[in-house]
């Protein structure tokens, strides 16, 4: 006989669907993941909150009496709501453009360069996207609600 024949086999590994319960508190998304993720939400949320950016920019333009009206509804309110939330709603709206169009950008130079598909450049320009949209949104946010 031979000597495979009389050797156990190994243990192959066995996989199975993760279970949403257990596995995904501890599984560790990496930034490329949280980038992909994150550049689909903002496009979502710029496509649902549409008619409201049409809004903010039909009554920014259209006369000196609605820009009043446009800058009252950040400061005093409207529609019920205090002046916060829509201005929380524009910063979520800044976040998502910002995040969206830095996101667009690593993928267009990723389509065009041939070093932009390797593991490391992923990685790093990532997290370069996740800072760059975080820094600008924490400053356009400081403006929107009069730190400087």
């Amino acid at each position: 006989m031979s000597e495979t024949a009389t050797t156990p086999a190994k243990q192959r590994p066995e996989f199975r669907n993760i279970n949403a319960f257990t596995d995904l508190p501890t599984y560790r998304l990496p930034a490329a993941g949280w980038v992909s993720i994150l550049h689909r939400v903002s496009g979502v949320m710029m496509f649902a909150l549409m008619p409201f950016i049409i809004w903010m920019f039909d009554t920014s333009i259209s006369s000196e009496i609605s820009f009043t009206r446009f800058t009252n509804a950040f400061s005093v309110g409207m529609l019920g709501l205090p002046g916060f939330i829509w201005k929380l709603l524009a910063l979520g709206l800044i976040w998502a453009y910002l995040h969206h169009f830095t996101a667009g950008l690593r993928h267009l130079w990723m389509d065009i360069s041939h070093k932009a598909v390797e593991l490391q450049f992923g990685k790093s320009s990532a997290k370069v996207v996740l800072t760059i949209s975080l820094t600008l949104t924490a400053l356009l946010g400081a403006k929107l609600f009069g730190l400087y």
